[in-house]
């Protein structure tokens, strides 16, 4: 195989693969409906795992007017100190990026829930999770 088969993100266009998934809002489970209330990212190149979140009140009682607005909030709370590691992020606080991700994105029947892993390409993971925040949850 040739070399140009490679991507190698720090040497040619500076741009390293990442994974983001969408943090859902599933209120009553049994009706499946959902609001996207934010989003992981994961860049194994820079050792990076981020979230950012943003939840709409008004659409989620919209869905559910007995939503546990607060409880929600702590949990998307939640999601991002484990990203930032350190005493945030609990018994994770030593696991590296790459496995913190893949806690946070495993199938779970809560009322956040992560969505599908997607991929993409970016000089800067941080950025990427604000711009995949605006474009996709705000």
């Amino acid at each position: 195989m040739s070399e140009r088969h490679f991507i190698r993100g720090s040497e040619r266009n500076e741009r390293d693969v990442f994974e983001y998934a969408l943090l859902r809002v599933v209120p009553r489970i049994e009706r499946g409906e959902c609001i996207n209330a934010g989003v992981l990212v994961y860049c194994r190149a820079k050792s990076y795992v981020g979230a950012r979140t943003h939840l709409d009140e008004a659409r989620l009682l919209a869905l559910d007017p007995e939503a546990d607005v607060a409880g929600v909030r702590a949990a998307l709370r939640a999601v991002e100190g484990v990203c930032t590691g350190g005493d945030a992020a609990g018994q994770a606080a030593r696991d590296d990026a790459g496995r913190r991700f893949r806690w946070l994105i495993a199938p779970r029947s809560t009322v956040v829930q992560p969505g599908p892993v997607h991929t993409g390409l970016t000089t800067d993971p941080a950025a990427e999770t604000d711009r995949l925040l605006g474009l996709l949850v705000r």
